[in-house]
């Protein structure tokens, strides 16, 4: 391993001192020439997907961090005690994000649906702790100092009468998760595969072999501990019952688990993508003329290895949700736990009366994202896009300018589809995770991505799309994530309107031919490097900034007495 390594680190530096390029129109797997500064690690990291990282989760809730990844965790729980809990203890740690958080922003909630075998869009979330208790199970939360080293770790102890399991696991930003841990084993489960655990009472690694000839899958792995452990067998599906109980019967297995998937697009072995980064799509779109959605198709095509046809039938279905959340917003929405009421609607009427500042397409835009942001404080369904906090900036930028300007739902299909490309550069190099880099993680990041969507819309090329989101990026550095009385509601929809005006404002100024001066890809390292330099008190810990203020307490010690 130390001599691949060195092997890597000497290419690499070499590609450098004498610039060399990237072969076009290679599937590629591994970035080893790359001229910014990858991490070796990278070879490792598995590839972004525009439905699972990007424009997703369907959800709800006030959180994509908090709610959709703690119930997909929860899920995952589930699975490892084969359905049946009885009593769980979940710790967080002091020194992270959901210590302060956990109950304001639906952790809780999130992982009490989880563990009762819930979706994230499930209409009875809202009711989750009182569903747990019904249902028999027993739960405590305690906040533990227990050296955690991510901002969103979930430390969960479950048991039944005959079973009990620990598991680590992580909020990576915008509803992604990572199981670190089984019963102090380290592990790497994203909720990706069909992952099977067999565990066995000894560390032959002749059993290896012996379960391969059983059953054909992507990986098998042994995972060792002090006290146990298991054979993590990562595949598309299950083994079968037959499979299953030939396994079993092997003297060395105590027990299986199946922990089914929770993401939409699965992962395969050896999957090979067209590009990774935004300078690798431009020169495999070089001497072509197919437009920026056409190339995020390609992309999301041999990402999930499904077909290009059936890549924008999904992205229609997420305008025909985006829509009807819109609808709803503007009809009216009303939720006891949250700061601001309905406001879209008088929003509507003033606009309608022509009595608001002349704005053009921007004040639908604003009325859009309004009703999106109302209708998520109100546990309506939306869409993280790509994070539950950012949610109204891209529906609001698209639906809102393809209406004014009589466009068809495909053309916002499409125009989706090139803001989840621009999602898939950052989410190689960066995070969406407010608790990670602040607010310019999530409402910074849908400008950057609205903003070639909507050059996308007005007919714009490749490379003006690629500008506008450069300097849409380049404009939101810094941006803190600081939630009044930890609801995501204050500034959160300022953050949302400003970034609709800012992906405006950029799109026109790239469809003018305004130099974006520095490329995405080094915009996108070096917005990661701001943001990871942000206090922590400024990212999502409700202990600084608009959080801090005498108000914003009063307003938490108010809406904590109604709940």
């Amino acid at each position: 391993m130390f001599c691949l390594c060195f092997v890597i680190f000497v290419v690499r530096k070499l590609a450098i001192l004498h610039n060399w390029g990237f072969p076009d129109n290679h599937l590629i797997k591994f970035n080893l020439l790359a001229r910014m500064n990858w991490e070796i690690s990278y070879m490792t990291q598995s590839f972004p997907s525009i439905f699972n990282d990007v424009i997703g989760p369907v959800m709800r809730g006030p959180s994509s961090s908090h709610c959709a990844a703690s119930l997909r965790i929860g899920r995952l729980a589930r699975d490892l005690m084969d359905g049946r809990i009885d009593e769980v203890l979940i710790e967080f740690d002091p020194n992270g994000s959901l210590a302060s958080t956990h109950i304001s922003q639906g952790s809780d909630m999130g992982l009490f649906g989880g563990f009762l075998g819930w979706e994230a869009h499930d209409e009875r979330l809202v009711n989750a702790a009182r569903e747990i208790q019904q249902a028999g199970i027993k739960s405590r939360i305690k906040i533990e100092d227990y050296g955690a080293d991510h901002p969103n770790t979930y430390r969960i102890s479950l048991q039944n009468k005959t079973d009990a399991h620990q598991l680590i696991a992580l909020s990576t930003g915008g509803g992604m998760v990572e199981i670190v841990e089984i019963d102090n084993v380290p592990v790497s489960i994203a909720g990706d595969y069909f992952e099977t655990l067999v565990f066995i009472t000894g560390k032959d690694e002749a059993i290896l072999g012996r379960i391969q000839k059983k059953f054909s899958a992507e990986s098998y792995k042994l995972c060792s501990g002090i006290d146990t452990g298991f054979i993590e067998i990562k595949s598309r599906e299950f083994p079968n019952d037959n499979v299953c109980g030939a396994i079993e019967a092997m003297p060395e297995v105590a027990g299986i688990k199946k922990l089914a998937p929770v993401l939409p697009v699965l992962s395969r072995k050896e999957v090979s993508v067209p590009f990774i980064t935004c300078e690798q799509m431009l020169q495999f779109s070089t001497g072509q003329t197919r437009e920026l959605w056409e190339l995020a198709r390609i992309y999301e095509s041999a990402r999930a290895g499904i077909s290009e046809n059936e890549v924008l039938e999904k992205m229609d279905a997420i305008v025909r949700i985006m829509r009807n959340s819109i609808r709803n917003g503007i009809a009216g929405t009303h939720f006891e736990d949250r700061i601001l009421g309905y406001q879209s609607g008088g929003f509507q009427q003033q606009m309608n009366a022509n009595r608001l500042l002349d704005g053009g397409m921007l004040n639908r835009m604003i009325l859009y994202t309004s009703a999106m942001m109302e209708v998520k404080s109100a546990m309506g369904v939306v869409v993280a896009a790509p994070t539950a906090g950012s949610c109204g900036t891209l529906p609001g930028a698209c639906l809102g300018a393809a209406d004014s300007m009589g466009l068809e739902e495909t053309e916002i299909a499409r125009a989706l589809l090139v803001a989840g490309l621009i999602g898939v550069f950052i989410a190689a190099r960066s995070t969406f995770a407010a608790e990670e880099a602040g607010c310019q993680a999530e409402c910074g990041v849908a400008s950057g991505m609205a903003a070639a969507a909507l050059v996308s819309l007005a007919k714009g090329s490749l490379l003006q799309a690629v500008s506008a989101s450069s300097m849409a990026l380049q404009n939101i550095f810094g941006m803190v994530c600081d939630p009044v009385a930890n609801r995501v509601e204050v500034p959160c929809l300022g953050k949302n309107v400003m970034a609709v005006s800012n992906a405006l404002s950029c799109a026109n100024m790239a469809l003018a031919g305004f130099d974006q001066v520095i490329p995405l890809d080094e915009v996108i390292a070096a917005m990661d490097a701001v943001g990871r330099s942000i206090p922590r008190e400024l990212r999502c810990t409700a202990l600084g900034g608009l959080s801090a203020t005498r108000t914003a307490r009063e307003i938490d010690k108010k809406l904590s007495v109604r709940g």
